[in-house]
């Protein structure tokens, strides 16, 4: 650097980090699930949970990239999917590393029911998780997959 010249260090921005926790409604019995972290070939799977002793529960902090305009616009390791339309994956089997399944499946979960006033009434507070609850079991009996459809709207506990 020359003389008179100015180094500014760049300091990471702290990005709001959003509780969430996902309710696999009774999921089919011995079939492991999971949540994913990472994208393409380099994802792991966390929380892995056998299904048949009633919901599973998946917590996650999603990271929120600040934006003033639009919805909330979440990042990090287990916001999948393009900007304006978010997903977490739930691996099913095989995709959550139980090797002798016959399921190779992931469960969709939609983020984009979260809106700006939930984040901001969620963020308000200390102790405050965003929760969803989603079907675990398909109407054929086996496990859920694809894009599920809540079972009910996107909503704040105290925890």
């Amino acid at each position: 650097m020359g003389r008179g010249s100015r180094y500014t260090p760049r300091v990471a921005s702290a990005r709001a980090q959003l509780p969430v926790r996902l309710v696999l409604v009774n999921p089919p019995t011995d079939v492991a699930f999971g949540l994913q972290k990472g994208r393409g070939a380099k994802y792991e799977t966390e929380q892995v949970q056998l299904g048949g002793n009633g919901d599973l529960e998946f917590n996650v902090a999603l990271d929120l990239k600040s934006a003033t305009t639009g919805p909330p616009n979440f990042v990090g390791p287990f916001a999948q999917g393009p900007a304006g339309d978010r997903f977490v994956y739930i691996g099913v089997g095989t995709f959550a590393g139980q090797t002798h399944s016959c399921w190779s499946r992931r469960i969709k979960v939609p983020l984009k029911g979260i809106g700006r006033t939930l984040v901001r009434e969620a963020l308000s507070k200390p102790g405050r998780t965003l929760i969803a609850r989603i079907p675990g079991t398909g109407r054929d009996g086996s496990p859920s997959c694809a894009t599920v459809r809540l079972l009910s709207d996107w909503h704040i506990i105290s925890t």
